[in-house]
């Protein structure tokens, strides 16, 4: 019986890519609003802080190159096990790093193992998860991903406040880490659960789960696959890279700013850890909105108020109630984020070439990816040149420009509303 006839259930794919995929994002949670301010603690200043955060998506943006050679070559599960792995090294530098720079090396290691681990997460879905199942277990997996983004950073607040330091925090990445290999490790075959993956037949004959062949695909020639596709990535793809950048830039600039007005470290976690919580509750919700009245209500709200918000942080920094005002633009640009979940994966699926989507999905992902690398740079770059403030005030006003983007191109490229949500 093949993995499409066979009775299937969601909660068959628990243990095998749900409960790591929590954990994993669990620990991610727990420190990754907290680098800037570790940075600051080792000796960096402001820029500098948010240059180390940044490295974590730099990390992230090249290892989308080699992570669809990895997936194809070692499979879903061991690379899944092998980038908890490289994480755990990763975070147990941060632990004993003794300088900025030393710290990070390891924030960007994480970031190349988590290209890894995402890939082979989705390859997993892909070879073992029937088609009719699909959507719903790549929906589940993304709204996981922010449920351990919201308990991560509550986690680190408590952790902080019991131990006195902010280095402890990783540590609940490190332990995250060992119970998701540890659970993949301890498994059974996955063939054994779920029955044979699909297969596809690759460019040189050989069989491949068709998740080991998407992650190939997705990779292989990569910067030709974008100047083939280079009109809608130049256009409708820029408006991607800046959903990327809006993203990228308020998981720096929130806990900046929190430095720069002397916010300490649990209040930032509990703060940040509260608006995680806003933006978990509406994935949903944003699936809705995308289904019900077109891509277009999703994006451009959320882009038009990611860059709001930048904007109306930009002018808070010296007023007397800076705090209060700190708290609720964390809490409006979740919000924004929020009604923007699952936008990238979803116009990516809709504008993929129905035959042989993989390249073009890859492409995609790596533009989006380009803009979430690019802005925490920015952020850095501006303020060592200027101050926070400005940094944010033209993030804010990238946010618009996307907003216009997406508002021209959307409609061009993706003119109807598909009938049910990738």
């Amino acid at each position: 019986m093949s993995n499409a006839e066979r009775p299937f259930r969601l909660r068959s794919v628990a243990l095998a890519a749900f409960l790591p995929t929590l954990l994993f994002s669990v620990g991610e949670g727990a420190i990754i609003p907290l680098i800037p301010i570790v940075a600051h603690n080792l000796g960096a200043s402001l820029a500098l802080a948010g240059l180390i955060a940044a490295m974590v998506m730099v990390g992230e943006l090249i290892g989308d190159i080699p992570s669809g050679w990895v997936v194809s070559r070692i499979g879903e599960r061991n690379s899944m096990i092998w980038a908890s792995m490289l994480t755990i090294i990763a975070v147990l530098i941060c632990i004993v790093a003794p300088s900025p720079f030393v710290l990070g090396i390891g924030i960007f290691l994480v970031g190349l193992a988590t290209a890894v681990f995402a890939l082979a997460r989705h390859a997993f879905m892909t070879s073992y998860v029937p088609v009719a199942y699909r959507a719903r277990a790549l929906s589940t997996l993304g709204g996981i991903f922010r449920a351990g983004w919201f308990v991560g950073p509550f986690i680190s607040a408590g952790l902080i406040y019991l131990t006195g330091t902010t280095q402890s925090v990783f540590w609940v990445f490190v332990i995250c880490c060992m119970g998701a290999a540890a659970m993949l490790l301890l498994l059974p075959d996955p063939a054994s659960t779920f029955g044979p993956p699909q297969l596809s037949v690759a460019p040189d004959g050989s069989m491949r789960s068709a998740g080991e062949e998407l992650a190939a695909e997705e990779s292989h020639g990569l910067f030709r696959t974008i100047w083939n596709h280079r009109g809608v990535l130049a256009r409708l793809g820029t408006g991607a890279g800046l959903i990327g950048a809006m993203r990228a830039s308020r998981t720096v600039i929130l806990p900046l700013w929190a430095v720069s007005i002397g916010i300490n470290e649990p209040n930032t976690a509990l703060i940040i850890g509260i608006a995680g919580g806003i933006d978990f509750a509406l994935f949903y919700a944003s699936g809705q909105i995308m289904d019900r009245f077109g891509r277009i209500w999703s994006a451009l709200p959320s882009m038009i108020g990611l860059g709001v918000g930048h904007l109306v942080l930009a002018v808070t920094h010296d007023l007397p109630s800076n705090v209060e005002w700190f708290i609720a633009v964390a809490m409006f640009l979740s919000l924004a984020n929020g009604i923007g979940s699952g936008i990238l994966m979803t116009l990516g699926a809709d504008l993929a070439p129905k035959a042989h989507p993989a390249p073009f999905l890859g492409a995609w992902r790596f533009t989006g990816d380009l803009g979430g690398a690019a802005a925490p740079l920015a952020v850095s770059g501006l303020t060592a040149l200027a101050s926070v403030s400005v940094a944010s005030g033209v993030v804010g006003l990238l946010g618009l420009v996307g907003a216009v983007l997406l508002g021209r191109y959307i409609p061009r490229y993706v003119p109807h509303r598909p009938r049910s949500r990738r």
